[in-house]
């Protein structure tokens, strides 16, 4: 496994879907005691609360957008929850649970929620019995109830600190709190622990008592039966601790950071198995974070597959920290939650499509397209009828050239270039305007198209189409015919075998067969810039190919 560092770049984001976004941001900066919450999929990053700007507490908002790695703070409205630290926030959807923590003086007992798409806060009317005041809690989400377990509260009659070994459940959908009744063996009353879930498991690890001892143990509440059940671990043992920050991923809850009663704090991690009680100490690779307790995490999978992030917390000086860690665990949740480990090479493919994610150069390379002015931007295929038996989708010829044209399409939202290659020259006024040196060769072919970001691939050609099979024209050739439009419809069995649209101009009806050989297997044109197209605008409906065998161009649709 492999630590990463992350450089923080603030951005300004004026808007998105008619949510402001407010100031460009350097992050939440120096803080502990706050929380971590991915939503959509592991894309966005919400921070809030907790101490340590201006030496108090807060109730500000950050966010962090995980494939451009870039921070802003959103403008929020409605009325805020007041400055706290050490509450839990929890993910419901797309909402965040904001419940209990303190203010600095007090232990507190409000719930808030942030509707993260219009970024506004909601106090909910809630009923039932609720958890008294409280800090140092856990919350876990099962369904649509969430649990609260434990922390640490005042006495009402003395003033004393009171931990907590209680469980309250609030129904998300109703707002209505419910003091459980549990069985079995629970874990004794304590604070600055975690709880997490798996399926329908609450998982309780470790923290402090109200004696000060600190803790190791696992417990687990069946969130159905309300049954607890202390969980028997082997393996690499977990130190006693408290005031760390464990991760699920999958039945593997990874737990990193505490502290003890020397005051020694950890920066090692830890693996839990929840199905086999195994616990793993983890060798990790790279710049980790120092030793801290009271850091935020959460996991970013499925967008950053197999990666978990940690921010912030309190060194040994108590002193609050901004820097931000990705743990890459170069594992992958399978059929039923099972985790698998990557091989290298997937790993490397993940690595990858990270980098394009947060690389916006390449965002434009695959959006913008030159061209002339008067062809249109292309569009998917909605209106055309389905063949039968055969997937249409409409590309718009941009350019032609003596070997064939260049087209665009759009196939699931995903910007596409390709070329059509000919058996013989085409139109004679295109093969005495064009310039071979004047078309940049800035893309990569595969299966005889086109796609951008990828420079240095060869092109895949397919056997030569004979003129001596009717049957076999028939099926593997393009049929070119002028529309009232003066559009030029064709089907072919694939990109890789496409035949060169006919000049109207000279058109018989009769079809030209392609042969892809002709000029052997090599590299198209090589120059600086791109050539104005000569065409008239036209369309070309491609089929993928149904039943030849080898390659599948239908993966074009997935580049």
């Amino acid at each position: 496994m492999r630590w990463e560092r992350v450089q923080l770049h603030p951005q300004h984001v004026a808007s998105q879907q008619g949510v402001e976004l407010g100031d460009a941001s350097s992050g939440p900066g120096k803080r502990w005691g706050h929380t971590s919450n991915a939503i959509k999929g592991g894309r966005f990053l919400y921070v809030f609360g907790g101490y340590g700007k201006d030496n108090c507490q807060t109730n500000q908002v950050h966010v962090f957008d995980t494939a451009k790695q870039t921070w802003s703070q959103p403008v929020i409205k409605g009325t805020p929850p007041t400055p706290r630290d050490s509450h839990s926030c929890t993910a419901v959807g797309d909402n965040l649970f904001v419940f209990g923590g303190t203010d600095g003086m007090n232990p507190l007992k409000d719930l808030y929620i942030l509707d993260t798409a219009s970024h506004k806060w909601i106090c909910p009317s809630v009923r039932g019995e609720g958890p008294e005041a409280r800090e140092g809690h856990s919350a876990a989400l099962v369904g649509k109830r969430l649990f609260i377990f434990g922390g640490c509260g005042k006495s009402s009659a003395s003033n004393d600190e009171v931990y907590y070994n209680d469980i309250y459940i609030l129904n998300t959908e109703t707002f209505v709190w419910k003091r459980a009744t549990t069985s079995g063996n629970p874990p004794s009353a304590r604070d600055s622990h975690t709880c997490s879930s798996w399926k329908n498991k609450i998982i309780v690890i470790g923290g402090e008592d109200g004696h000060d001892y600190y803790l190791c143990d696992v417990h687990i509440l069946d969130a159905d039966t309300l049954v607890w059940k202390e969980l028997n671990t082997s393996g690499q043992m977990l130190p006693p601790r408290a005031g760390h920050s464990t991760v699920a991923f999958g039945k593997n809850l990874f737990v990193f950071g505490g502290f003890t009663d020397a005051q020694n704090l950890y920066d090692d991690l830890y693996m839990l198995d929840v199905d086999t009680g195994v616990w793993t100490s983890m060798m990790t690779t790279g710049d980790g974070p120092s030793a801290r307790f009271s850091v935020a995490g959460d996991c970013l999978d499925p967008l950053r597959s197999g990666v978990l992030v940690f921010i912030g917390g309190c060194n040994k000086s108590l002193e609050a920290l901004d820097d931000m860690y990705f743990l890459h665990t170069g594992l992958v949740i399978r059929d039923e939650g099972k985790l698998e480990k990557l091989s290298l090479r997937k790993q490397l493919k993940l690595k990858c499509q990270e980098q394009n994610l947060a690389n916006p150069a390449l965002d434009k390379a695959l959006v913008r397209i030159e061209m002339s002015s008067d062809i249109h931007q292309p569009v998917p295929l909605t209106t055309f009828a389905e063949l039968q038996g055969k997937k249409t989708f409409q590309a718009k010829v941009t350019e032609c050239f003596p070997h064939g044209y260049t087209i665009e399409t759009v196939i699931d939202g995903k910007p596409l270039r390709g070329m059509l290659f000919a058996n013989r020259p085409i139109f004679a006024q295109t093969a005495a305007t064009y310039n071979p040196s004047s078309r940049k060769r800035a893309s990569g072919e595969v299966g005889g198209t086109i796609l951008n970001g990828d420079c240095n691939n060869k092109l895949k050609t397919s056997r030569i189409l004979g003129h001596d099979s009717v049957d076999y024209q028939q099926s593997q050739t393009v049929h070119a015919k002028e529309s009232p439009s003066h559009e030029k419809e064709a089907t072919a069995p694939s990109l890789k075998n496409a035949s060169l649209l006919k000049d109207p101009a000279n058109q018989k009806g009769e079809a030209t067969p392609l042969n892809l050989n002709d000029d052997k297997t090599g590299d198209a044109p090589n120059s600086s810039k791109e050539i104005e197209s000569t065409t008239a605008d036209g369309s070309v409906a491609l089929s993928p190919k149904q039943d030849e065998t080898g390659p599948n161009t239908e993966d074009l649709n997935n580049p």
